[in-house]
């Protein structure tokens, strides 16, 4: 059966892996992100693309429309947008107090990995299937360990509580919830140029399996929990990150 799946941030990295391993099923994917041009360049087989800004409301309010017009129904929702937000364009704060910076780095990245989300699973969650729904966020081994930058992992982790709230209320429509955790993936956006050899061997190094992640890992594991086989599990922050962070 044909099922109608939308991902955030569907153009590349691990987004565009699951936007991968679900067209091959023959479901029908929508790839949301902010670019138009890299999710029409992402060339997944029969997707549809919606570009918009999902920590906008009105680009949320947007997508909810096209959702409804095109797809009615959603059977899997994925939200693999976010990033670091000193990656952004405009990421240095204005003004001259410390604070200032604070504030507009958690702000950015609130804004980038946890409003985004929140959003958009807000208009839509009155559209998912039920019974059979899929709800999916991309958290961060970061959540568990802090980072660099302790606002991303801060926002990363406010992602916990959502989706034990979100998977209470929507539990009795037979829809279930959860948190995929990477650990250090490679074939990513998400460090751009800031990652140097010494670095990437320190992160490979924590793993017991002796390999940096990839996209496929991720991706294969939400096509996992998106399955019938995993209709009872929810609620659950799933790490993958060859034993880099253990279970908690």
């Amino acid at each position: 059966m044909t099922r109608n799946v939308v991902i955030s941030g569907g153009g590349t990295g691990i987004g565009l892996a699951a936007a991968r391993a679900f067209a091959a099923d023959g479901d029908r994917v929508l790839l949301l992100g902010r670019r138009a041009a890299v999710l029409e360049r992402a060339g997944v087989p029969g997707a549809l693309t919606c570009a918009a800004d999902l920590g906008d409301p009105r680009g949320v309010r947007a997508v909810e429309r096209f959702v409804a017009a095109e797809l009615g129904t959603v059977d899997v929702l994925i939200h693999s947008a976010g990033g670091a937000g000193y990656r952004e364009p405009g990421a240095e704060a204005d003004g001259d107090d410390p604070l200032d910076a604070v504030l507009h780095d958690w702000t950015l990245n609130f804004r980038l990995n946890t409003l985004t989300a929140v959003l958009l699973t807000e208009a839509l969650k009155d559209r998912l299937a039920d019974p059979g729904g899929r709800v999916l966020f991309l958290g961060s081994i970061a959540a568990y360990r802090g980072s660099g930058k302790g606002a991303y992992a801060a926002a990363k982790a406010a992602l916990h509580p959502y989706a034990h709230a979100l998977a209470r209320e929507l539990g009795p429509r037979g829809v279930t919830v959860n948190v995929v955790a990477p650990g250090y993936v490679e074939d990513t956006e998400f460090f751009g140029d800031a990652m140097d050899e010494e670095r990437r061997a320190r992160l490979v190094a924590e793993t017991s399996t002796g390999r940096a992640g990839r996209p496929g890992d991720v991706a294969a594991t939400l096509h996992w929990l998106a399955s019938p086989a995993a209709g009872h599990i929810t609620s659950q922050i799933i790490q993958v990150n060859g034993g880099a962070e253990r279970g908690h």
